[in-house]
């Protein structure tokens, strides 16, 4: 019996050690490329580019209507755009949160991911980093685009004799301070979306979760505010928004960012009501992270 001995060319490994912080960034642009579905097939780019197609028609659409009419009254509130909106982004949600979330307990890859020196701590990170910029692509693209088409017709406007033109300066702070209330937003619903579909594997049941979360929520707060109305509580009927996280965000948005109160109808936050509602913000998004980050440090163990 003979033997013999092959070289394969093995070699150990001499280059650069790119350590933790390439690996949460190569993460997070994996998560946040999935959301969109590039990368996958085009079944999976479909709803996702619908969902960015219709959050961008109303803008556009809206433009065009300030180009005949030449009306700053015209023009979409920056800071009500995502609430006209919530719906699709609900959509959006619901239908993408199970693809960062619940893919890799379905395919059993969590703990593949903890063999490397990456931690539970950072896979969450890397992930929700992810979920908010894509959200936030989402809400703060069609605020910018309605931004700019009021510079654009702003001239316009001055020259056919409007009334009550902002100025520059004026309409850009109205929209920086929207661009914090999407960021927050974003926030907001990427930790609990991306906690509620964590907890299963199955993407139909994330979708479904998501989706029963945020309309029994909206619908509770209807009706407690349409009960507290009809008694004449307008502070009950304020203080109902916050629980549910559009109404959570957007008390934040009318309490301490500035918004115009007046297209909030009566169930408006009451005065002073801002530093709870952003403490509300918080605790959603610290409790959420919490929550996931020892449910997936589960799933990998």
């Amino acid at each position: 019996m003979s033997t013999a001995i092959h070289d394969i060319g093995y070699r150990h490994y001499d280059g650069p050690r790119l350590g933790r912080a390439h690996t949460v960034r190569a993460l997070y642009q994996y998560n946040l490329r999935s959301v969109f579905g590039l990368g996958r097939g085009p079944r999976a780019k479909i709803l996702p580019m619908m969902m960015v197609a219709f959050m961008l028609l109303p803008a556009a659409g809206d433009i065009a209507i300030l180009s005949f009419a030449r009306t700053p009254e015209a023009l979409i509130d920056y800071s009500m755009y995502a609430f006209y909106l919530q719906m699709i982004i609900a959509i959006f949600l619901a239908t993408q949160a199970p693809v960062i979330a619940s893919r890799d307990q379905r395919f059993r890859t969590v703990p593949l991911y903890f063999s490397r020196p990456v931690g539970a701590w950072d896979f969450v990170l890397a992930k929700f980093a992810a979920f908010v910029t894509a959200l936030l692509l989402l809400v703060a693209v069609p605020v910018t685009l309605l931004h700019l088409g009021f510079l654009t017709m702003r001239g316009t406007m001055i020259e056919h004799g409007s009334k009550g033109v902002p100025s520059v300066v004026d309409q850009t702070g109205y929209y920086l301070a929207a661009l914090v209330g999407c960021l927050l937003l974003a926030l907001v619903l990427s930790s609990f979306a991306l906690l509620i579909a964590a907890f299963t594997p199955r993407r139909g049941f994330g979708v479904a979760a998501v989706m029963a979360v945020y309309l029994i929520s909206n619908v509770v707060v209807l009706i407690i505010q349409v009960v507290s109305l009809g008694n004449g509580d307008y502070d009950l009927a304020g203080w109902a928004n916050l629980l549910t996280p559009f109404r959570l965000v957007d008390g934040v948005q009318a309490r301490l960012l500035g918004a115009d109160i007046g297209v909030r109808g009566d169930s408006v936050p009451p005065a002073g009501s801002g530093p709870v509602f952003l403490l509300g913000c918080l605790a959603v998004i610290g409790g959420s992270l919490a929550l996931l980050t020892r449910r997936f440090r589960k799933a990998g163990a």
